[in-house]
């Protein structure tokens, strides 16, 4: 396998975490007993499963995070910094500006990851379920994900025939990271063409499967929180996050 990149997204504006975000970059959102930045735990991560060589791709207050993060040096790994381009919208699109600023390449093998999902995952072995596949992208999964509202089960005239309050749903989920490899970023430009604005898991990732491109899932039973809302930031247990990410600051 190629050399890892590491991207990590930390661009949006965090719209469903308002009026934190009036204030703070959503992956700069402090978490847990230590109050950390939500994006020194991914840092922490990518470092302690040997992934130093790392781009964060920003826009939003972006000055938040350069100034913590500086070079990455503090925290051993080698960091820097790509400005969205707003002609190309998506997350998507923040990855391919990084292709077409030169900072990856096709050579490339990318570790993408959304920065605000916490998690302790085996990322070393994502990667090699991914070199092992030989394929073009990997999608890290879970299973048991719970619903955080009621599902109603309706019958003739919309009647409730049963309501299920926050069911787990049985069919595997996306926890926002990806592994692809660089040269579907020629495919990720010409599909840019088409559309305004060009996101991962619901353009990108469909249209290599649709095109015929080897996409894999990699399922995982790890630990995993999306922050990416109000209501989950203010149900996110300290204690969790230190039961299972407090091995990255030892």
């Amino acid at each position: 396998m190629s050399k890892v990149k590491g991207l990590v997204l930390c661009g949006g504006t965090g719209t469903r975490l308002r009026p934190i975000t009036y204030y703070f970059q959503k992956s700069m959102i402090p978490v847990g007993a230590k109050q950390k930045p939500l994006l020194e735990y991914v840092v922490r991560l990518l470092k302690f499963n040997g992934i130093t060589d790392l781009t964060f791709l920003v826009d939003y207050k972006a000055e938040q995070i350069m100034n913590y993060f500086d070079d990455g040096s503090r925290f051993g790994v080698q960091i820097s910094y790509t400005q969205d381009d707003p002609r190309l919208k998506g997350t998507a699109g923040s990855v391919l500006n990084a292709y077409k600023q030169s900072v990856v390449d096709h050579k490339n093998t990318l570790l993408v990851y959304y920065g605000d999902i916490l998690t302790n995952m085996n990322v070393k072995g994502l990667l090699q379920h991914h070199g092992d596949m030989h394929a073009s992208a990997t999608v890290a999964l879970a299973s048991g994900f719970t619903v955080r509202v009621g599902m109603a089960d309706l019958g003739k005239d919309n009647r409730i025939r049963r309501f299920v309050e926050k069911p787990k749903l049985k069919e595997p989920v996306s926890i926002g990271l990806i592994v692809l490899n660089g040269e579907t970023l020629r495919e990720m430009e010409q599909l840019e063409k088409e559309k305004s604005e060009l996101d991962l898991m619901s353009d990108f990732i469909p249209h290599l499967i649709e095109i015929g491109k080897s996409v894999y899932g990699y399922l995982s039973d790890a630990f995993w929180y999306d922050v990416g809302s109000t209501e989950a930031y203010e149900k996110l247990d300290p204690s969790l996050i230190e039961d299972s990410l407090s091995y990255l600051f030892s």
